[in-house]
């Protein structure tokens, strides 16, 4: 399928509303057409081979999601989670006839930022970048594709479309409040780039619910003072008779996705057809995001994710890991800025490269540094942490 063909594919299928590859911004750097003359990919499928062939996608195998690899090779990692995020949001966009390729790329990346040991990682690397710019995961996403992957002769970064790299910034869920300054933030986020926004939501509480459910932190007897679980186990109880109880806690979450995942296409076809949005640059302009939950789902999910607040992400080998963890990245942090001839070459040549780009030395070391921590897998930051602190491991 030639380019030209995509592009008459997607003003055939896709809503008015939803982002064509023929209306992307394009690319920071300029790439010469005739290297990939005969191409038979789209902006935006490119951009999703780019992000599944870098190197910080292969690294989100060994990232925490809640449970730290160690524990178990059953619970999610942090790329698992982005894989179900991913596959929810294809159908969100699919359903809502936007632009699934745009979607899948931006779900694929949206994760890239995340540092060791989940967000007890990122608020250690919040603290310690206080005074030299600050930290931030989505905003870190966005550094990696545009300046620290090396992988392109004649560019830093990955090159990503403009539509990709606004919708990393601007990802917005209960736990990222994003600052993309880079982009005008009275915009909103492009249908695909909520989409995913919705995705992320609905697969980490449910996913979240089943690692919890397993590692023995939380009960059945818990979750049935729930009103959303309640209502999904009805739906198991009617479609499986007889449902072997060690598979029901499954299929009760296959439920739950169904659930929130129906009543948000039904919400949202129904706000998006009361804004009477004609194009992208319409919806960007709402006052309001489009893609949302009903107001009875949103408190009922709500509800579900107070209770995996108090019950599974405080539940003290929870709070035990990430305490660990903070201290991990904080004396890393601390004792490659105070020693950075400790840092490998490739780290030390960054900070030259910042200190060139016109930052001051304060704060070059320190941001090279979080980079270099940040980019860790938990298994490589615990190593580091033996390899710098005891004597007998080798360095």
């Amino acid at each position: 399928m030639s380019r030209e063909s995509i592009s008459e594919r997607e003003d055939a299928i896709l809503a008015p509303y939803a982002m064509k590859a023929k209306h992307s911004k394009g690319r920071v750097h300029d790439e010469h057409e005739t290297q990939y003359r005969g191409s038979t990919r789209g902006v935006y499928q490119r951009d999703r081979d780019r992000i599944i062939h870098c190197t910080a996608f292969r690294r989100l195998e060994y990232k925490t999601q809640v449970f730290v690899n160690h524990e178990g090779d059953n619970y999610r990692t942090r790329l698992t989670h982005t894989l179900e995020v991913a596959q929810i949001a294809r159908g969100i966009a699919r359903a809502l006839r936007l632009n699934e390729d745009l979607t899948e790329a931006v779900a694929l990346a949206h994760d890239l930022g995340h540092t060791p040991f989940g967000h007890s990682g990122e608020e250690a690397l919040r603290e310690l970048m206080a005074g030299h710019g600050g930290f931030e995961h989505n905003s870190h996403g966005l550094r990696i594709v545009d300046k620290l992957e090396r992988r392109y002769p004649n560019f830093p970064g990955l090159n990503l479309s403009y539509e990709v790299r606004e919708c990393i910034a601007k990802h917005s869920t209960r736990h990222d409040t994003p600052s993309p300054s880079e982009f005008d933030p009275s915009l909103r986020p492009l249908l695909e780039g909520q989409a995913v926004d919705a995705a992320d939501e609905i697969a980490y509480s449910n996913h979240d619910v089943e690692d919890g459910f397993r590692a023995g932190m939380i009960t059945l007897e818990q979750l049935d003072g729930l009103a959303l679980w309640r209502e999904a186990v009805a739906c198991a109880n009617e479609a499986f008779k007889d449902i072997d109880t060690t598979v029901k806690p499954t299929q009760v979450i296959t439920f739950l996705i169904h659930i929130l995942t129906i009543d948000l296409l039904r919400n949202s076809a129904r706000d998006i057809a009361a804004a009477g949005v004609a194009s992208a640059e319409d919806v960007q302009a709402c006052e309001r995001k489009l893609v949302g939950f009903s107001a009875e789902m949103q408190a009922k999910k709500r509800e579900l994710e107070n209770f995996l607040f108090d019950n599974l992400y405080r539940h003290y080998r929870v709070a035990r890991m990430a305490n660990k963890a903070q201290r991990f990245i904080t004396e890393l942090f601390r004792e490659y800025v105070s020693r950075p001839d400790q840092l490998p070459p490739s780290c030390q040549d960054r900070v030259r490269e910042e200190v060139a780009g016109g930052l001051s030395r304060e704060d070059a070391l320190p941001r090279a540094v979080c980079d270099y921590l940040a980019g860790m897998t938990d298994r490589y930051a615990q190593e580091e942490y033996l390899r710098l602190f005891y004597p007998f491991e080798r360095v």
